[in-house]
C-alpha cells in the first residue's frame, strides 16, 4: 500500500510541475508577443514622423517671398495629394501648385486662414470641398484646366473674393444661386465648360467687370443683361447665339465685346449708340447682310489701319445703316405699291 501510494504522489507532482512549466514557457511567449507588437507599432509611428518630417522639410524648400507675401510654389512635380503635415505652414498666404497631377483639394485646406491666393491651375481636381468657403480672406482662386464638375454654395461665404477662374473643367454646367452674393467679385472665367445659358447669379454679380463665356454651349443671352452694369468686357466667342437681346445696347460701361464664331444672323440696330463700345468682333458668324468696308484713306497712318477690324466696331456701324437703308427701301416699296393694291380691290 505504502509503495502505491508513493508512486501516486510523485506521478500527481510531476504532472502538477508539468503544467506549471508550460503556463509559465505560454506566459513568457505572450509577453514576447507584445513587446513585439509594441516595439512594431512604436517602429511605424517613428517611421510615419520621420517620413512627415522629411515630406514637410522638403515642402519648405518650395517657400518663397514675393511682395511680402509667403508662396509655396509647386511645379511640374508629382504630387496627387497634399499631406497633412503641410497644416504647419498655415501662415502661407499663396498656393502656387501646377502640373502635379492632384486629385482633391485637401479639407484641411481651412487651416490655411491666412491665404489670399488660391492657383491650382492644371492639374485633376475634381472638386472644391464645402471647407472652402472658411477662407473669408481669400481674394483670387484659379482652378482652370481641372475636372471640376459642380461648385459647392460654400463658395459664396469666400466674401473677399475678386478673381475666381474656372475655364476648361469641360463639365461644368451650373452654378449655386448663392452665387451671387459674391459681392466683391470683379473677374470671372467659365469659358471652355458646358454651360447652355448664362447663369441668373452671374448677371446679379453687382461688381463683375470682367467675363469670359467662350467656348461653351450658349443659345441665348438674358433679356436683362443690362443688369451688369459694371461689366466692361465680355468675351462670348465659339458659343451657338443666333440673336442678341435689345438691352444689350443699355450696357453703358461695356467697350469690348467679342462675338465671333456664332449663330448671329443680324445686329441690333440700338448697338449703333453704343459710344463705349471700343472693340467688338462678329467675325464667322452667318450674317444676312453682305458688307465690306470701303478701303482706307491714303493719308490715314499705318497704325490706324491695323486697328481697323474688318469685322469690328466700324463694321457694326456700318452693317447697322445699311441694314436700316434696306428696311427703309423695303417699306417705301410697300407704300408705293399699297394704291394699286386699293384699286385693284
Amino acid at each position: 500500500m505504502v509503495g502505491v501510494v508513493v508512486c501516486g504522489s510523485v506521478n500527481s507532482i510531476k504532472a502538477l510541475w508539468e503544467t506549471r512549466i508550460r503556463k509559465r514557457k505560454e506566459e513568457v511567449e505572450e509577453e514576447q508577443k507584445r513587446r513585439t507588437t509594441r516595439g512594431g507599432a512604436s517602429g511605424r509611428l517613428s517611421l510615419v514622423v520621420w517620413e512627415d518630417r522629411a515630406v514637410l522639410a522638403r515642402l519648405k524648400q518650395k517657400l518663397l517671398t514675393e511682395d511680402g507675401r509667403l508662396i509655396l510654389r509647386i511645379e511640374h512635380e508629382e504630387w496627387k495629394s497634399l499631406p497633412r503635415c503641410l497644416v504647419q505652414l498655415s501662415q502661407v498666404q499663396e498656393w502656387q501648385i501646377h502640373r502635379t497631377g492632384l486629385q482633391k483639394i485637401p479639407c484641411f485646406i481651412s487651416s490655411f486662414q491666412n491665404l489670399l491666393v488660391l492657383d491650382l491651375s492644371r492639374n485633376s481636381i475634381s472638386e472644391i470641398p464645402k471647407e472652402i468657403g472658411k477662407l473669408t480672406r481669400l481674394r483670387e482662386m484659379l482652378l482652370s484646366y481641372n475636372r471640376v464638375q459642380f461648385v459647392p454654395e460654400e463658395l459664396s461665404y469666400c466674401e473677399n473674393l475678386e478673381r475666381l477662374e474656372l475655364a476648361m473643367n469641360r463639365d461644368l454646367d451650373q452654378l449655386p444661386d448663392q452665387f451671387r452674393n459674391l459681392k466683391k467679385l470683379q473677374h470671372l472665367d467659365l469659358s471652355m465648360n458646358d454651360f447652355t445659358c448664362l447663369p441668373d447669379c452671374v448677371v446679379g454679380l453687382p461688381a463683375l467687370e470682367w467675363l469670359d463665356m467662350g467656348g461653351n454651349r450658349l443659345q441665348h443671352l438674358p433679356e436683362d443683361i443690362h443688369r451688369m452694369e459694371k461689366l466692361h468686357t465680355l468675351w462670348l466667342q465659339r458659343n451657338e447665339l443666333e440673336r442678341l437681346p435689345e438691352n444689350i445696347s443699355r450696357m453703358q460701361s461695356l467697350d469690348t465685346l467679342v462675338l465671333s464664331s456664332n449663330r448671329l444672323r443680324d445686329i441690333p440696330p440700338l448697338m449703333e449708340d453704343m459710344s463705349n463700345l471700343r472693340f467688338v468682333n462678329f467675325r464667322d458668324n452667318p450674317l444676312t447682310l453682305d458688307v465690306t468696308l470701303p478701303p482706307m484713306e491714303t493719308n490715314v497712318e499705318d497704325d490706324d489701319e491695323d486697328d481697323r477690324e474688318m469685322f469690328g466696331r466700324d463694321f457694326m456701324q456700318m452693317y447697322i445703316r445699311e441694314s436700316r437703308k434696306r428696311a427703309y427701301a423695303v417699306l417705301n416699296m410697300h407704300c408705293v405699291n399699297q394704291p394699286n393694291d386699293d384699286a385693284s380691290d
